[in-house]
């Protein structure tokens, strides 16, 4: 019942949704790079996937990023505890603000239609964060565009603190938890506390 919901909800959204994704990756593809992104990531079971995102960082981010923690211990202590960076310098100027607004994520609509993903999930996690990570919760569930994780206050959590998030998320998995979870989203967003 959750894929079909899943399903159900994108092909609704898709005719607002599409064009919009065309019109930010025009707009991102201006500085003469290819406007997407995509990354391997852990799914359900423990399968990898290629997870798509609006590309919101320069074209050599993953290059110089360890570079730049070497040279910034604070940001390395901030890199190890929440695996992301509230000031990343390799964030573009209009990456800030689809960050912001969370509309980098809208690619990932096709990976639930492929069924890589789930609208409601844990956050995806990255193949070099699994050694991170220390629960199970995860590899039950198809990571979600959206989350526990996604809309609790991201920015101060620790990425430990994501299995407490993953666990809450398995023990109280039901519709009515994937609709509120979908509505707080939107607050969010709306809100601007993404990133």
């Amino acid at each position: 019942m959750k894929r079909v919901i899943d399903t159900a909800l994108i092909l609704i959204f898709l005719p607002i949704v599409g064009p919009l994704m065309l019109i930010i990756a025009a707009m991102v593809a201006m500085d003469g790079h290819n406007p997407f992104y995509s990354q391997l990531r852990v799914g359900k079971n423990g399968r990898r996937f290629r997870l798509w995102k609006i590309r919101t960082m320069t074209v050599d981010a993953d290059d110089g990023l360890e570079a730049y923690l070497q040279a910034n211990p604070e940001a390395r202590t901030e890199w190890d505890r929440h695996q992301k960076l509230k000031n990343d310098p390799r964030i573009t100027r209009i990456g800030k603000v689809l960050r912001k607004a969370s509309l980098d994520e809208l690619p990932q609509l096709f990976n639930v239609l492929t069924g890589s993903m789930s609208l409601v999930g844990p956050r995806p996690m990255m193949l070099e964060q699994e050694k991170f990570y220390h629960g199970t919760a995860y590899y039950h569930l198809r990571p979600g565009v959206t989350g526990f994780w996604q809309i609790s206050e991201r920015n101060e959590a620790s990425f430990v603190s994501r299995v407490e998030f993953d666990e809450d998320y398995n023990n109280r998995l039901s519709l009515m938890t994937d609709l509120s979870t979908l509505i707080r989203t939107v607050s969010v967003v709306i809100r601007g506390t993404g990133y």
